[in-house]
């Protein structure tokens, strides 16, 4: 449904601009992406999850009924920055409550920024089990647009045959601690377009704007079109300068996207292959495990498919070494610095993520809802929130540093809410934490998911001029779940007053049940008492599994995921032998 509406724009003059409206049943599908037929989170019975299309200064609206049943759910919209609009942001235990079986939501915002994004479940793991799909904002001002002859969207996943909660009850138990070093559950297969042996058509010597996304859950990949070479227009939804990558492959971790200028050969003389693999650095593959997937560019369907790529080393290309088309120049008078020493750690007998040593837990309120609840006196106070939460206050436009020294022996992407940000620096895999500057550039990249190497740092800065809520965290959806999460309460005194809880999305709290009043514990009368909130992880959990017994206790208590054993579930009949996920695991080599 689209509605068209007028927006002043400065100086600018009038932009016409126009509602776009979907009306979205998330409901479970079965599915055989790979030949294995297992059930997956659609929308409107069908899956793949589809594509959004809008254009710049768009309003869209998602009217989403939860008729999965059995699960609670909510979508996220990576990447867009929901200015003015952080209620929308899709992020439960941040930004709302889960919506519970058989209740209705909406999300409601002005797309304010062009580029590649993407939808997925915020909400207690859930999004791997299918809830995911790519988001195109349309800008015909784009500084490319007058070379583009058509478009492409390329998604890239890691897919699991067994459902999420189940995968979840075993990574975060005392058992895995015990039995395989509290390691990741490995993929099944990669997924190209959430299919195998995918094909791309391409017409005769049109250039087309190719948008790859890495929908998946845990590793990152590489990807090399055949005889085919990029040329970089964006990262992450910020414009670049025109970069012609050569003959370099490309490297996306979890949650990235780029946007890349690929012309078609002048002629159908024959089809190319696509070659995609998955960062095998970052867990170690079973024996006979197959990291890589083939895809195809078509150009006459009558002609063979030519063999899979066989490819014996990787040159990457760095996006370290791209510039922002409005070159932005960088942040230089830093007014909060923020250190976070990042690792795992063995609490209560799991194997949990930490930041500064805590380990993210969901407060029984959203913390956005705490900042707008317990009165201005209280809002900027950090430990209403809840120690758990790790949360940070920031001030209204400040320049702010993040300092970030990952002390695992594996990479991590870390993923903003609400903003983009200039990437400083990253060291090299192994050369340890940050111990002062380089060579800064002048005008820095700047994206909303950036990898950090192995046993490394990274050092972001963003100004702080969006007031609102939002998460800062690893992009691994398992590593979500362990807690490697903190919370940026970006300028609550200009909250107040000025924002609110839709009437849905307190009807969403009120059916599932969960507090929206007061602190992280719930607490309205006594800001600063935080007696009841949760300090421990359970080693019993069952992700996005729901019961209305106990689900005001939050996802992390021992009871709600006891009585989840008892729902009835069809789809969770087919099962795989735990050794096929977890058996023969040692630490990852460094990324070459």
């Amino acid at each position: 449904m689209f509605t068209f509406i007028l927006l002043l724009l400065g100086c600018s003059g009038f932009v016409v601009s126009k509602t776009v409206t979907y009306n979205w049943d998330i409901t479970w599908v079965t599915a055989s992406p790979d030949g294995f037929a297992r059930p997956v989170i659609g929308i409107n019975g069908k899956w793949p999850c589809p594509a959004i299309e809008v254009d710049l200064h768009d309003r869209l609206v998602v009217n989403v009924y939860n008729k999965l049943g059995n699960e609670s759910t909510s979508l996220h919209w990576h990447g867009l920055p929901q200015r003015d609009t952080a209620v929308m942001d899709g992020s439960t235990g941040i930004t709302q409550c889960p919506i519970p079986p058989g209740e209705r939501f909406t999300y409601d915002f002005l797309v304010d920024q062009p580029g590649t994004y993407w939808y997925h479940s915020h909400n207690l793991g859930q999004f791997p089990d299918g809830l995911r799909g790519p988001i195109i904002v349309h800008d015909q001002n784009a500084p490319f647009a007058d070379k583009v002859d058509g478009e492409i969207i390329f998604t890239m996943s890691d897919w699991y045959h067994e459902q999420m909660p189940t995968l979840l009850n075993t990574y975060q138990s005392k058992k895995n601690v015990e039995t395989n070093a509290g390691l990741e559950p490995i993929p099944d297969t990669p997924l190209i377009n959430d299919q195998q042996d995918a094909k791309v058509h391409l017409e005769p010597g049109k250039t087309y704007l190719l948008h790859i996304f890495n929908l998946g859950n845990f590793v990152g990949f590489a990807v090399l079109f055949d005889d085919h070479p990029f040329t970089v227009v964006s990262v992450d939804g910020t414009y670049t300068e025109i970069t012609d990558v050569k003959d370099k492959n490309i490297r996306i971790a979890t949650g990235q996207r780029w946007s890349f200028l690929i012309t078609a050969k002048p002629n159908r003389d024959k089809n190319y292959a696509i070659f995609v693999t998955e960062d095998i650095n970052m867990f170690t593959p079973p024996v006979g495990y197959n990291p890589n997937a083939t895809a195809w560019l078509v150009y006459d369907d009558q002609k063979p498919l030519p063999p899979p790529l066989v490819i014996y080393g990787f040159d990457f290309f760095d996006d370290m070494s791209l510039s922002p088309y409005d070159h932005q120049p960088l942040l230089d008078k830093v007014d909060h610095h923020i250190h976070l020493e990042t690792g795992f750690a063995n609490i209560s007998g799991i194997h949990r993520a930490t930041i500064n040593g805590v380990t993210y837990l969901t407060p029984k309120v959203p913390s956005l809802y705490t900042a707008l609840t317990v009165g201005p006196e209280y809002a900027s106070n950090p430990l209403v929130y809840g120690v758990n939460t790790n949360p940070i206050i920031l001030k209204k436009d400040e320049v702010v540093e993040i300092v970030l020294n990952n002390n695992h022996y594996n990479l991590h992407p870390w993923h903003l809410h609400g903003h983009q940000f200039q990437v400083v620096q990253r060291s090299d895999p192994n050369t340890g934490p940050f111990t002062g500057y380089g060579n800064l550039s002048s005008s820095p990249l700047r994206r909303d998911t950036v990898m950090a190497n192995i046993q490394s740092h990274l050092v972001i800065r963003f100004r702080a001029d969006n007031p609102g809520v939002w998460a800062f965290h690893c992009h691994i959806e398992w590593h979500v779940e362990a807690g490697l999460t903190v919370t940026l309460i970006e300028a609550p005194d200009q909250l107040q007053g000025k924002n609110h809880i839709p009437a849905d999305h307190i009807g969403a709290c009120e059916k599932y049940p969960q507090l929206y009043e007061g602190n992280a514990a719930g607490n309205t009368k006594e800001p600063l008492n935080l007696d009841g909130s949760l300090t421990e992880p359970s080693d019993d959990i069952h992700g996005a599994i729901y019961t209305t017994s106990a689900a005001t206790n939050n996802n992390n208590t021992k009871e709600k995921n006891s009585a989840s054993a008892a729902i009835s579930n069809a789809y969770t009949k087919e099962k795989h032998k735990k050794s096929e996920y977890y058996r023969g695991r040692q630490y990852p080599r460094q990324f070459r």
